[in-house]
């Protein structure tokens, strides 16, 4: 590839006139340890380990597994990553905000920070290389170590431009800044119904599983699992993790992701559980959300090829026009219900 991508050319990350100057930009640095964001998770783990097994109640458990699911759906599949991120489908503003909120209890980061983050690593995962830190391309112990408490310092950082929508937004911007501080308040309430049982399972382990499972989906669905389409000339292909497709909200179907990144479905075959999706089609129902995009509702990308043998297709349009390799079969068109 002599250029980038035309479905790069209006990335969040500026794109350079040449590939090699781009790939250097996301290829040279070093990894460091982070303190702020390796004590965070370390305390938190911690608290939720020893914490949680001395005042464990199946109260707060059950707890943990209501609050632990809704803040995954809500927040961190629709609002930071659907909709934030990705802008796939609209809603009333009043809604937005509180699905970001909830992802900001997810205990990642904060909604622009977390913006920049998936961006940053969205983009040099599309170009021929990056780093390792990006591709999370070392073994399992040492990228557990780099992405759980360490930063990556890139020596030519590339520029991110995100829209004023979100980087002017004033309570984006308050979320921010105190995205840590936001599980106090939750502490506190929990603290007052339940107990430091309801703080360690509702607070400490919430975030450790959230953190931790988002560290380890990610790993796989960047090293194993099935793929349905290839992104040729990227550095990293996704891959669809089938097993915990109830567990992530349908997250887990990241080849679909890599192949249709604008699309508010990502489960898009038969037999793909996609409870995102299951929800924001209640939604729409509702009239609380409109215009979901789909494949066929994104443009074309010449390098994207679809891999043989074919996957059963599940009620959804996947685009016709989407390139095909020598093995692969056509694109069938149904309808999304």
């Amino acid at each position: 590839m002599n250029a980038l991508p035309a479905s790069l050319q209006s990335h969040r990350v500026q794109s350079r006139a040449e590939v090699a100057a781009s790939i250097r930009g996301v290829s040279d640095g070093r990894v460091v340890w982070e303190p702020v964001r390796s004590l965070w998770f370390s305390t938190m783990a911690v608290a939720a380990v020893v914490g949680g097994l001395a005042m464990f109640s199946w109260a707060a458990f059950a707890l943990f597994v209501v609050s632990t699911a809704t803040v995954l759906l809500l927040g961190h599949s629709l609002g930071m990553h659907r909709k934030l991120i990705h802008d796939s489908f609209a809603c009333p503003k009043w809604m937005e905000y509180l699905l970001v909120y909830c992802g900001v209890q997810v205990g990642l980061a904060g909604p622009i920070g977390l913006v920049r983050t998936h961006d940053l690593r969205d983009y040099a995962q599309r170009l021929p290389d990056c780093h390792d830190y990006l591709a999370h391309r070392r073994r399992f112990h040492i990228d557990a170590w780099w992405q759980l408490h360490c930063e990556l310092r890139l020596t030519r950082p590339p520029r991110i431009e995100i829209e004023a929508r979100i980087a002017d937004d004033r309570f984006y911007r308050f979320l921010q800044r105190t995205w840590m501080l936001q599980h106090l308040p939750w502490a506190l309430a929990f603290y007052a119904i339940g107990g430091w049982g309801w703080v360690f399972w509702g607070v400490c382990a919430r975030v450790t599983a959230g953190v931790f499972g988002h560290w380890l989906v990610g790993y796989f669905a960047h090293n194993h699992g099935g793929m349905h389409h290839e992104v040729r000339g990227a550095a990293v292909q996704g891959r669809n993790v089938r097993f915990v497709s109830l567990l992530t909200m349908g997250e887990c179907w990241h080849n679909n992701h890599h192949a249709f990144p604008g699309s508010a479905r990502l489960g898009l075959y038969a037999g793909e559980w996609d409870p995102g999706w299951w929800f924001l089609r209640g939604c729409e129902r509702l009239g609380l959300v409109r215009d979901l995009r789909l494949p066929e509702d994104l443009p074309p990308r010449e390098e994207l090829h679809r891999l043989d043998p074919a996957p059963d297709p599940s009620p959804v349009a996947l685009p016709a026009a989407s390139p095909m390799s020598a093995r692969a079969k056509p694109v069938c068109l149904i309808n999304r219900a």
